[in-house]
């Protein structure tokens, strides 16, 4: 294939206009956006043979994007993870956020930016702008925001991610993409012999809500090591609090020789019985990992797949849970004068066995 290209396909829903737009590179591998939550749908990529196939979940009808409770290839916010008790305090005003994980809030709320239909344009043969206003107010958040998600999809199989954010009042966010991928293919079954490797040498300890008790303390020695590749499922069942906690991984790791602004690798995992590999780079402090811990009852797959539990992972590159109440964590405010801006790359490579 020498072209790119880039196909839009747009739907009419209660909720407004849908937009699904596919864009092929020179080497036929493709990647479809939505602008339901500023969503990724699938990203097409070649194993060691260069034969093809989609790498993450995702549902038969777009429409299932609204609500899922995985929050699948979205954008959440304007805080994705957890503040505790739906509380957050900023310059001696308390704000309360809706509770929708258990005692907590998580993702900005029920109608969080996942859940909202955003504007969209082409920036180029090679990316999409997608763009939303969020208003004063909106899920208890102060401050009007705009926020900005641009992917750029290249033809060496790189899927870049810039977000931005803007406000006319001091607010918080904390914003990141909430992709599951199963190199194996997303209806390949388990994802837990797939191999995952972090740069991160310490973890964020939770209580049983997944709340970060503000320590961070060392993975040495305990089922949250993988500053060395091994499988994801190897100690998933191992008698450890963070893991029985969440059903398996669902917890923020602290990169190490985190320096703002600088983009670094973050993560990688490999599937040995494809080839795939991903390689993960952020300039975010933290990487949560979520092994789909209940996937189960999600909405029908694409093509009919019905997901269980651990058929994918989410490596979700973002602030701290939490930093509102942790000011040992680092800030997530963002006041008028600012700009919020973060980068995630998902670098699609092949390795041989």
């Amino acid at each position: 294939m020498n072209n790119r290209k880039t196909v839009i396909e747009r739907i009419d829903s209660p909720e407004g206009q849908i937009v699904v737009i596919t864009m092929t590179n020179r080497k036929g591998a493709s990647v479809t956006l939505t602008n339901i939550g500023a969503g990724i749908v699938s990203v097409v990529v070649p194993d060691r043979n260069g034969e093809l196939a989609d790498v993450v979940i995702g549902y038969d009808d777009v429409r299932d994007y609204f609500g899922d409770g995985p929050c699948a290839g979205k954008v959440p916010g304007r805080y994705a993870n957890r503040i505790a008790k739906g509380h957050f305090t900023l310059d001696g005003v308390t704000y309360s956020l809706a509770i929708n994980n258990g005692p907590n809030a998580l993702h900005g709320g029920p109608t969080g930016f996942q859940n909202r239909l955003w504007d969209v344009g082409l920036a180029g043969d090679d990316a999409v702008r997608f763009t939303r206003l969020s208003p004063d107010g909106e899920e208890s958040y102060p401050g009007n925001m705009t926020v900005v998600a641009m992917y750029r999809w290249t033809d060496d199989n790189r899927l870049e991610l810039t977000l931005e954010a803007q406000t006319d009042k001091p607010t918080v966010v904390n914003l990141t993409n909430h992709t599951y991928f199963n190199l194996s293919g997303h209806d390949s079954g388990s994802a837990l012999d797939q191999e995952l490797r972090l740069y991160a040498s310490r973890y964020l300890p939770t209580d049983e809500t997944l709340i970060p008790t503000g320590e961070l303390c060392a993975v040495t020695g305990t089922p949250m090591d993988f500053t060395k590749p091994h499988r994801l499922g190897r100690d998933i069942e191992a008698d450890f609090p963070a893991l029985k906690y969440g059903k398996g991984y669902d917890n923020c790791w602290a990169v190490d020789a985190y320096t703002p602004g600088e983009i670094r690798p973050v993560a990688e995992l490999f599937d040995p019985a494809s080839g795939r590999a991903l390689v993960v780079e952020s300039d975010q402090p933290g990487v949560q990992v979520y092994t789909g811990n209940w996937l189960a009852g999600s909405p029908k797959g694409k093509g009919g797949y019905d997901y269980v539990d651990y058929d994918a992972v989410a490596i979700e590159c973002q602030d701290f849970p939490d930093a509102p109440n942790q000011p040992g964590f680092p800030s997530t405010r963002l006041d008028p004068a600012d700009v919020y801006r973060r980068h995630i790359i998902f670098n699609f490579k092949t390795k041989a066995k």
